[in-house]
């Protein structure tokens, strides 16, 4: 499959200089990554210039450039150039063109905000499943495409990938497909030219504030996705003053808008909420009508979940009760509020969650002690090379526990001590409160050894990743794994020799 210049680039304002008629077989955004007959974008990126790469592209073969500006290469006489104001939209509008608009071919979700996008996404398949449809899912635990699972590098991936990706949902026939949109997709243009069905919104709290560096810019990012460059119909939860300014900003444009949230005002609302430790019974008021019904997944933060992702089943023309049957039987989500399976567990019950924020560390511990007849332990530690501001925040945080390990999670190229320091920094009224431990196995074992039956343990901040990031090492990490093998280690050995006597 090709496309000649002229066709890759139609619609998009540019300057061709060469042949207008040659053809590309690819897209690519990285030099060591070009195939012969490629177009090769010069991304100016945060630290480097695509720009400086454009030689290194060419001697690998490719056949066009596409630039800010005009490069001056002594070996460049048969290669095209395409000049753009910017090469990284350039690149989402080619990509599109490229594989032919595969967004229009089925209905796209794209659900953005700070917590809540996995779950909803992984909601929202199973809807669409139950409907009689065929599905697929883009998002931080990786793509799904029918029933094949596969990692991805990024929540959202880059332009050229996501098309692909879209292409390939397409020729397998998918009709519904769930997507995860990322503040950073957004605003370094990765899902322009993109046809959404659906948009919606769950909620707004600190997080990326290292690459936004104001709350302001970061919601800024996300309204992109409600915005006239991304018509579509919108579910909004209203639960935040963000979610209110969009409401607003969408009504003005005459958007059709579903609103959620615990706020009566929203046309999907909780009339009554019953917690369990294995499920949750509500009764929703859907615009004047309800529903009463239960499914398999505990804590407040998930009723509001559920909320948008019938919001967003009503949206996709699916009837209310379809969408309460479906929920019903909703899937157990990796690593959100995942609850670990052991042979042995001594009474104590172990959560794992991906919360990485101070509001989802705060929403995940409120659901657990909920649920928790005796104490409650968190395990947690925060990502180096990311936002620095949030680890104290989250330190506090983290102090509605009973007892806290403070530990390791992502340190990437940071000291992880350092890291430790930062969230500490924010605990001081805890003194006594709280371990620490930089081990993060060691840590998950000192938490076991501290509970007793009737004990929570929450494992908060990596959630279904099965690695973690150590300097330039990728270390096989899974907390669920570990969880289980400590829990082994610390009741299972007692209990066998129990068994003895």
């Amino acid at each position: 499959m090709g496309k000649t210049c002229t066709e890759l680039f139609a619609g998009l304002d540019c300057t061709i200089i060469g042949n207008a008629d040659d053809e590309v077989s690819g897209i690519a955004y990285r030099s060591d990554r070009v195939q012969p007959g490629d177009a090769f974008f010069c991304i100016v990126g945060f630290t480097t210039d695509g720009h400086s790469f454009a030689q290194d592209a060419i001697n690998r073969g490719a056949k066009v450039l596409v630039v800010q500006r005009k490069v001056y290469l002594a070996d460049a006489t048969d290669v095209t150039e395409v000049v753009v104001s910017d090469t990284r939209k350039a690149m989402a509008h080619a990509a599109a063109n490229f594989y032919d608009h595969p967004s229009c071919d089925f209905s796209l979700v794209g659900i953005t905000g700070t917590n809540g996008k996995t779950t909803t996404t992984y909601l929202v398949e199973h809807i669409a499943r139950v409907a009689g449809k065929r599905t697929g899912v883009i998002g931080t635990v990786g793509v799904r495409i029918g029933d094949v699972q596969e990692k991805t590098a990024h929540t959202t991936p880059e332009s050229p990938d996501l098309q692909q990706m879209f292409a390939r949902m397409r020729d397998e026939r998918c009709d519904v497909v769930a997507m995860e949109v990322s503040s950073h997709a957004l605003d370094l243009e990765r899902t322009w030219h993109t046809k959404f069905a659906v948009t919606a919104f769950s909620n707004l709290t600190q997080d990326h504030l290292d690459y936004h560096h104001t709350f302001e810019a970061y919601f800024e990012a996300k309204a992109r996705l409600f915005s006239k460059d991304y018509p579509a119909r919108r579910v909004i939860c209203i639960d935040d003053k963000w979610g209110r300014e969009l409401l607003r900003r969408c009504s003005a444009a005459e958007d059709n808008i579903i609103t959620t949230g615990f706020d009566t005002a929203a046309q999907i609302h909780p009339i009554e909420v019953n917690y369990a430790p294995t499920h949750t019974t509500v009764t929703l008021d859907v615009r004047g009508s309800r529903f009463s019904f239960d499914y398999p997944l505990v804590g407040k933060f998930n009723v509001e979940n559920i909320m948008c992702a019938f919001g967003i089943g009503l949206q996709l023309g699916y009837t209310p009760e379809l969408i309460v049957r479906a929920l019903g039987e909703a899937p157990q989500i990796p690593g959100r509020l995942e609850r670990v399976s052991a042979a042995y567990d001594g009474g104590v019950s172990v959560f794992v969650d991906y919360a990485h924020t101070p509001d989802a560390l705060e929403k995940a511990l409120a659901s657990i002690m909920a649920l928790t007849p005796g104490r409650t332990i968190c395990v947690f530690g925060c990502g180096g090379d990311r936002d620095a501001s949030k680890r104290s925040i989250m330190g506090k945080a983290a102090l509605s526990a009973d007892h806290v390990v403070v530990t390791s999670d992502n340190p990437r190229t940071e000291d992880p001590l350092a890291i430790i320091d930062d969230i500490v920094s924010g605990m001081g009224f805890g003194a006594g409160r709280f371990d620490v431990e930089p081990d993060r196995r060691a840590a998950i074992a000192r938490a076991l050894s501290q509970a007793q039956a009737g004990d929570s343990v929450l494992i908060a901040g990596k959630g279904h990743e099965d690695y973690q990031l150590v300097g330039d090492q990728v270390l096989s990490f899974d907390d669920r794994v570990v969880a289980a093998e400590e829990l082994q280690r610390a009741f299972g050995e007692s209990a066998n020799e129990g068994d003895a006597d």
